[in-house]
């Protein structure tokens, strides 16, 4: 669910983040700023994309955008080199920013530089869906792994439909951007796609992350009882 650069939703939560985004789904309180994978963690995300569309509406090519959300990536990975930071999530960003130059590079079409996040966002969709048909919603399958339940979750009705209903509001999510985005995109669009990408990225999936953690926070398989131990004469 991670969302990745700006051809791809970033990852909300970096490895700078105080919890990961298992412990911030999990835990007992939810913390927006961890969500957004801190303020630096956000503004590195965003970073790429408000450079692309701003040397769009500036120059209106294909070329000088792409190499400037190129060329601002690597500063941040530079940067995070530099100061011996943790680079996972620059280095994420920066495999998202080099999809959607080549991408866009090899086709000639500025729009193209966000197709790869539309598909990735189908996929995503299809696969939330899909989990929630067979009876195994995906976020009952992460929590069941995070929280050592195994497949027991799915005995319980109560932690199922929970499940089930945490699932659906991230496909909602995914849905939401293809129904924003796709129409932009064959409109060509450029700098109106680009600026819906960028808010329905990290702010809309920490939105979407809290209301998951509302739903499934409370759910939990009750305990198998463990048989007592047998008294030795």
């Amino acid at each position: 669910m991670t969302e990745e650069s700006a051809a791809q939703e970033p990852t909300p939560v970096g490895p700078d983040s105080a919890r990961g985004l298992g412990d911030l789904v999990t835990g007992d309180d939810f913390s927006f700023q961890e969500a957004l994978g801190g303020w630096r963690g956000f503004a590195e995300a965003a970073a790429p994309g408000v450079v692309f569309v701003i040397a769009y509406l500036i120059d209106g090519s294909m070329r000088v955008p792409v190499i400037a959300a190129v060329a601002t990536m690597l500063v941040l990975v530079a940067v995070r080199l530099l100061q011996r930071s943790p680079i996972r999530q620059a280095i994420s960003g920066a495999v998202g920013v080099a999809i959607g130059a080549i991408w866009a590079w090899r086709t000639g079409e500025p729009g193209d530089y966000f197709v790869g996040g539309l598909w990735l966002n189908a996929a995503y969709l299809a696969g939330l869906l899909v989990s929630m048909a067979v009876g195994w919603p995906a976020v009952g399958i992460v929590l069941g792994l995070l929280k050592g339940w195994g497949s027991a979750w799915r005995d319980d009705a109560r932690v199922v439909r929970a499940m089930q209903w945490g699932t659906a509001v991230l496909a909602v999510m995914f849905a939401l951007r293809l129904t924003v985005q796709l129409p932009l995109y064959l409109a060509d669009a450029v700098a109106a796609l680009g600026t819906a990408r960028l808010a329905m990225g990290v702010p809309l999936f920490a939105l979407t992350l809290w209301v998951v953690w509302m739903l499934v926070r409370n759910a939990a398989p009750d305990p198998v009882p463990q048989d007592p131990p047998q008294q030795t004469r």
